[in-house]
């Protein structure tokens, strides 16, 4: 299986990565190379930013996509839409909030 997590170092990513790794699943991350750069060397890490910077997933497939970073609804809607083709199963686990008034 061909897994491609979008985020992948930090919080609940962390975990998925750890997860599907020890169960032989071929993992690719998508991230900004910030947070734990390094933190999987068993898996192809791509290196982009969602926020306009999604074009070096074009031309890929994967079988599955867990969108783990997702604080802005255009910013999950432009990667949802680009990956819609390139994958069978797309989920979103992302933090949207509701901006607070007052």
């Amino acid at each position: 299986m061909k897994l491609l997590i979008l985020g992948g170092t930090s919080f609940l990513g962390r975990h998925l990565v750890e997860t599907a790794l020890s169960r032989e699943v071929d993992v690719t991350l998508f991230n900004r190379g910030i947070t734990a750069p390094g933190l999987f060397p068993e898996a192809e890490t791509i290196c982009g930013d969602r926020d306009g910077g999604l074009f070096p997933l074009k031309g890929r497939y994967w079988d599955a996509v867990i969108d783990t970073c997702g604080y802005l609804p255009r910013l999950v809607r432009d990667s949802s839409r680009l990956l819609v083709d390139h994958s069978i199963q797309y989920f979103g686990l992302c933090r949207l909030c509701p901006k607070r008034s007052g």
